[in-house]
């Protein structure tokens, strides 16, 4: 790049206009600039890169257009400027690349002004892993949208200046919607920028709860209150299960005192407003109000539309633009049934052998437009399904048994019971011997990476989860 610097002037030219939208209270109408990353330049034009033709257009029609290029003529003097686009993302559709005159472009950037350390984490966060965090759930890999910008940002903020900055912070929403995602990313950024010694404690409430409960039995109170009263950071997921665990909930407002007072970052997951929750005492309800407290709503269209490009991305699969776009357009309800439909059309072509077409995904996603999946399967279902399919019983199943024979069905079955049903990691855990979350994360993890390469995997496993839906109708 020569003496022009138009990589420092794009960058200035977003931060503000990000600043324009705060004050002018849209700053969720930015969210259309975090798509576009900036590529390359010459002494006359700007380079940059986008997911797909579609959401460049999207750009377009929003009027982004002219407001991206007075910025940066105003910034440079340059009158005569041109904008070049790129669609590259060749794991998802061919890559082709078009000239425009800047006038009739417009910017926007997957690397937000806030965000932009995080490519420095990229790889430190592939060279080690918190044993209790997954490791796909990382800033990087979250799609912000108006349902979650605020969200995203504040969560980044968080992690950036731990113990100083919305402090504790609560995120709250529905099923499948992220909470627990930009929980864990706070904690895998905090963890690759402040190392081992840094003390971060993921938990399940209903771990906390068990954990608690065991402690008092076994006499070992003190032990308890030292591994959660000394920690760095604690991050606590689905505190609805601690409403009418009166104990639980006197014991849990004396850690916050402790971490509070020590500085010590607190991030809370809810799946209602704190002002809902029943059976929960004043003063612990006050504590969770005193920070941040936000809610994330389901994704818009142009959200899960660069939702399914990332996992396409991630997945290093091809499948049809217009497909995807059919998927973003009928599956509104949350992320994880919107990945849950990609999967399926994925593993269906990769079955066929043939390109995929509106015709066929309307066919094979139809069950999922007309009933909402979660909440109407059981784990017993996922179990006998499992079993019966592999010549096991559900005891097996359910077992400690390490043989191969069991241990795979099993995996298959933690899987499947996390695709197809609101349970959490830990409540999978017990309904599957008591098995500890980190466990249960593990085998839904090896079974996810799997698939991504075993197509006859992939069809072993939409075939069962087929039969499950079936054994419900």
């Amino acid at each position: 790049m020569g003496e022009h610097n138009y990589k420092d002037v794009w960058t200035f030219a977003l931060n503000q206009i990000h600043e324009e939208y705060k004050k002018a209270g849209k700053e969720t109408d930015f969210k259309l600039w975090y798509n576009m990353k900036y590529e390359e330049d010459t002494i006359s034009t700007i380079t940059v890169s986008v997911a797909s033709e579609f959401l460049w257009q999207s750009m377009v029609s929003k009027g982004n257009v002219q407001r991206i290029t007075d910025k940066i003529k105003d910034l440079t003097g340059q009158k005569n400027i041109s904008l070049k686009h790129l669609v590259n993302n060749e794991s998802v559709f061919s890559q082709s690349q078009k000239d425009y005159p800047i006038e009739e472009q417009t910017g926007k950037k997957q690397n937000d002004p806030q965000n932009s350390s995080l490519n420095n984490t990229r790889v430190k966060t592939e060279a080690k892993r918190h044993p209790q965090l997954y490791p796909n759930y990382t800033f990087e890999t979250f799609i912000p949208g108006s349902n979650s910008d605020y969200a995203y940002n504040a969560s980044i903020a968080v992690a950036k200046n731990p113990g100083k900055t919305y402090n504790p912070i609560l995120l709250y929403g529905g099923v499948g919607l992220g909470k627990t995602h930009l929980m864990e990313a706070i904690g895998n950024y905090i963890y690759q920028d402040k190392g081992e010694k840094f003390k971060i404690c993921y938990v399940p409430a209903e771990t906390f709860i068990n954990e608690f409960t065991t402690s008092i039995g076994n006499k070992t109170i003190a032990k308890f209150k030292s591994k959660y009263r000394n920690l760095d950071v604690l991050l606590l997921d689905d505190i609805h299960f601690l409403q009418g665990k009166t104990q639980t909930q006197e014991e849990l407002f004396h850690t916050f005192n402790a971490l509070h007072d020590s500085s010590s970052q607190m991030v809370f997951t809810c799946d209602r407003p704190v002002t809902e929750l029943k059976d929960m005492t004043d003063r612990l309800r006050s504590r969770f109000s005193n920070g941040l407290v936000v809610d994330l709503q389901p994704p818009d269209f142009e959200t899960r539309y660069a939702i399914l490009l990332k996992k396409l991305e991630m997945l290093q699969k091809k499948i049809p633009e217009e497909v995807v776009s059919y998927i973003a357009k009928n599956v509104v309800t949350n992320v994880r049934d919107l990945e849950s439909a990609l999967t399926k059309m994925i593993g269906y072509s990769e079955l066929i052998n043939k390109n995929l077409t509106i015709e066929i995904a309307q066919e094979q996603l139809r069950d999922i437009f007309s009933s909402p999946m979660s909440g109407t399967i059981t784990i017993d279902t996922v179990q006998k399904i499992v079993a019966d399919h592999f010549n096991i019983s559900i005891s097996d199943i359910k077992s400690k048994k390490r043989d191969k024979k069991f241990v795979f069905p099993r995996q298959i079955s933690l899987y499947i019971a996390r695709e197809l049903t609101e349970y959490s990691f830990p409540e999978l855990g017990n309904e599957f011997g008591g098995r500890d979350h980190t466990t249960a994360m593990h085998s839904y993890e090896k079974i996810e990476n799997m698939l991504k390469t075993d197509s006859s995997l992939n069809s072993l496993v939409q075939m069962l989860m087929r039969q499950v839906k079936d054994y419900k109708k």
